[in-house]
């Protein structure tokens, strides 16, 4: 080989090895800081949660939670997948941003508008007049998001997970303490309205004080356009998304009353700030950084399975042992009041254990451009959520809860098959990344059931369950020699 060869295949290598290095250090940095701030947020949230549900009442938080499937259609129309659009091209233009930006602006103000008049109807199918004025201001919330979207757009898409982590956590307390001085006062839904806008508008100001982009006057909506054969598809998706994690919210809001939405938005709002904090970690990264290494399919695979076992090692204990600890955190946290949300929570907890893996999936085809495939597993099973809890509703809650936990577990086998056409990942691989931290889980969380099923004091049962199966899985993971748990406590060393 000729020198000039020698050396173009040398500086070739030490290209990849830099550019694989740079990667592996920014998404260990996103990872390290999505789990951080989440954490932080999730634990606030928690904290002002509490306090809001010994404040208020089951009714107060159900006449929320039935508005919101309506704000949440709302919000994907005025995205309209742009975001994810922006966040997957590798540059976007100046005229792109902007084209985008104007867009939401107009569409939020049109749906607002014809919200506003459809707000009597809303009351009238619920039943509850003061939904009209409640939905009125709720819906404000789109709007204000809107003004910040695109900023919101650029900082995921530039991996600037840091200022986005500060932004969370600075809104969120904003907006807690409004809400509970609200809840404090009297105020009751009403102050949960408030905080869900306030919470809003901080980001938005946050969002713009971080993102460099600015938009201008120039309004010309012909570069959103050319990307909306990619974000109509995920338009779409999204819709569906929010019609299938609304459901129960609609559906037990108008056969049963808006207490029993209450209880089960209660269980739900635990779950998903479980599910969150391990999502949140995965999310800043996982599809700006799959996007990065889509041209290269064995990068791509070996990226998408380490990704998929951090997952995994993350999120089954987490989950899992929420719902082993579901029926005393309810009563120390919330008191009796909220006691019928314990056995929901559990059941939600085994859907909400799977769903990070889920939404690699869902990332995995974003990023490969194959946003049909996303739009046509996100539809199909939220037709199959919603026909069989509306034949199950009749049954009662619990038949509903089983079916919808059951159905979104075994749809993974179709996100599989799928996995498989895309990047070649057999489902055996996935079961060796997947299936031995279930495993170790599952165990751990039956091994410190039994020990400690005969302690009454909720207190002293809390801490032992945790104390137990935080040491077991420690142990069980370390011990089985998992490459996750080792690069994990060895990165942590380095920093």
């Amino acid at each position: 080989m000729s020198k000039k060869n020698t050396n173009f295949a040398y500086n070739f290598h030490t290209s990849t090895m830099t550019d694989d290095n740079s990667l592996k250090q920014k998404t260990a940095r996103g990872l390290i800081w999505g789990g951080f701030s989440n954490g932080i947020v999730q634990l606030l949230g928690a904290l002002f949660g509490i306090i809001l549900l010994n404040l208020l009442t089951p009714e107060d938080y159900g006449k929320i939670a039935v508005l919101l499937i309506f704000s949440s259609i709302a919000a994907s129309l005025q995205e309209s997948g742009f975001n994810a659009a922006l966040i997957n091209k590798k540059e976007p233009t100046h005229d792109e941003y902007n084209a985008v930006f104007w867009f939401n602006i107009i569409v939020s103000i049109s749906i607002y508008v014809i919200l506003w008049f459809a707000a009597p109807y809303i009351a009238e199918f619920y039943h509850e007049p003061v939904l009209c004025p409640l939905a009125r201001l709720l819906f404000l919330g789109f709007v204000f998001s809107a003004l910040g979207s695109v900023q919101r757009a650029y900082i995921m898409g530039h991996l600037l997970v840091k200022q986005n982590s500060i932004t969370l956590i600075v809104a969120l307390l904003v907006s807690n303490i409004i809400g509970v001085t609200m809840a404090f006062l009297g105020f009751a839904f009403w102050g949960l309205a408030t905080q869900a806008l306030v919470y809003v508008l901080v980001t938005t100001i946050c969002n713009w004080y971080v993102s460099p982009w600015r938009p201008t006057l120039h309004i010309d909506l012909r570069p959103a356009w050319k990307m909306f054969s990619f974000s109509s598809k995920l338009l779409v998706t999204n819709l569906f998304n929010q019609l299938n994690s609304q459901v129960f919210s609609f559906l037990l809001g108008h056969y049963y009353n808006t207490k029993t939405a209450g209880i089960y938005s209660n269980a739900r709002k635990w779950n998903d700030m479980a599910v969150n904090t391990i999502q949140g970690m995965m999310s800043g990264v996982s599809q700006p950084v799959l996007a990065q290494v889509a041209d290269d399919d064995g990068r791509y695979r070996m990226v998408f399975r380490k990704m998929l076992r951090f997952a995994s090692f993350v999120s089954f204990p987490c989950m899992l042992g929420l719902a082993l600890i579901a029926p005393e955190f309810i009563l120390i946290t919330v008191r009796n009041k909220w006691i019928e949300s314990a056995p929901i929570l559990s059941l939600l907890c085994i859907y909400g254990a799977f769903y990070p893996i889920t939404m690699l999936y869902s990332n995995m085809a974003i990023s490969r451009g194959k946003s049909g495939i996303n739009m046509f597993c996100t539809i199909s099973l939220c037709i199959l959520v919603w026909a069989g809890l509306f034949l199950l509703h009749s049954y009662g809650m619990y038949p509903m809860i089983i079916y919808f936990v059951a159905i979104n577990l075994l749809w993974l086998v179709v996100w599989q098959w799928f996995a498989w056409r895309m990047i070649r990942l057999s489902f055996w691989d996935a079961m060796k990344d997947v299936l031995p931290f279930f495993c170790f889980a599952a165990a751990v969380m039956a091994i410190t059931w039994f020990a400690t099923r005969n302690i009454e004091n909720i207190y002293i049962a809390i801490v032992a369950k945790i104390t137990l199966a935080a040491l077991l899985y420690i142990g069980i993971t370390y011990l089985s020699g998992a490459r996750i748990m080792r690069e994990s406590i060895e990165y942590l060393r380095k920093k």
